[in-house]
């Protein structure tokens, strides 16, 4: 996994304005996850040609493909799939499926974490297995899709830091 410290340094700024937007706003402007997408198409190309090109394509892809059932679900909303399909692009497909992978991790240790804060977790944890479970045996049997705990936080925090880890895995941002 090597991503230029330059192309690191411009995803870490992506994150942080989205993180920044997400915490004020609860919101992830298009303007930010397009442009975040938009850019790191270019930057790729104009690096690596089309090799570069089909790398951030499919880092993106791979985020928004495997983000988006959790937005059709409802269980995350769609500016967070778009974060991370604009992160991706920039990470390429290698750095992409790690910082997803971090990402994930992270929130849900910030869903916990709001979770216990606000004396929900047991309610919440019970949830999660319940979904877990749904969507291993349910959702081919027509079972209904279990209700989520309600606990909501930036998402775009723990996309920062799942890119964060991501870069600074060994070989990470390094080119």
């Amino acid at each position: 996994m090597n991503v230029m410290p330059g192309i690191a340094a411009a995803t870490l700024v992506w994150a942080a304005a989205a993180g920044v937007a997400d915490l004020r706003t609860r919101r992830i402007p298009n303007t930010i996850t397009g442009a975040a997408l938009l850019t790191g198409l270019v930057a790729h190309t104009m690096t690596s040609g089309a090799t570069g090109f089909l790398d951030a394509g499919s880092g993106a892809l791979w985020m928004a493909a495997l983000l988006l059932p959790g937005w059709w679900l409802g269980w995350m909303g769609g500016g967070d799939v778009k974060l991370m399909a604009g992160l991706g692009a920039w990470l390429g497909v290698e750095a992409a499926v790690v910082a997803l992978l971090a990402t994930l991790i992270a929130g849900g240790l910030m869903a916990a974490g709001v979770a216990l804060r606000r004396g929900t977790l047991n309610r919440s944890i019970v949830g999660a297995a319940q979904l877990a479970s749904w969507w291993v045996i349910g959702a081919r049997s027509g079972a209904v899709t279990p209700v989520t705990s309600g606990v909501r936080f930036p998402f775009a925090l723990a996309a920062f830091a799942g890119t964060l880890i991501a870069l600074l895995l060994p070989g990470g941002g390094q080119g």
